[in-house]
């Protein structure tokens, strides 16, 4: 029962993701999504943005999935060094991305266009869940392992 109580908990933690990700348009202010969907990029029609309204949203919703994250690593080890290292992590690369997102964003060109996206990608959908969650169940096993 206490097993089937994680794992609910998981897969509703899973559907807010999922949640902040179909609701993306009513959220977050991001005219990059169009921009790169509809295939404005191929032509270099960069929409009006306001960019540190841009930065607001991009950090809002990479903070509302590092939360998410965070408890679904919480839930599924009940340790709390795992989160604190975890927060660690996020904190690091959230500071990396958002300082790479707006090198490129200022400098942009047909060259970084596409680096651009890929950036702006790390920052909004929450990716390094699926990097931490296997690294983190891996490391327990190894920790039992070897005592």
């Amino acid at each position: 029962m206490k097993q089937f109580l994680r794992l609910s908990g998981i897969g509703v933690l899973v559907i807010l993701l999922v949640l902040v990700r179909f609701f993306e348009h009513q959220l977050f202010y991001d005219p990059l999504i169009d921009f790169y969907r509809y295939g404005g990029y191929l032509a270099m029609e960069v929409p009006q943005i306001n960019f540190p309204k841009l930065l607001l949203n991009l950090s809002l919703r990479y903070w509302l999935n590092t939360a998410i994250s965070l408890v679904i690593l919480f839930v599924s080890f009940r340790d709390k060094n795992i989160v604190k290292f975890a927060a660690l992590l996020f904190t690091l690369l959230f500071g990396i991305g958002l300082a790479t997102f707006s090198v490129l964003y200022f400098n942009l060109n047909s060259e970084n266009v596409m680096g651009l996206f890929y950036v702006r990608r790390f920052l909004i959908h929450p990716v390094f869940i699926l990097i931490l969650l296997p690294a983190f169940y891996y490391y327990r096993l190894k920790k039992r392992e070897n005592p």
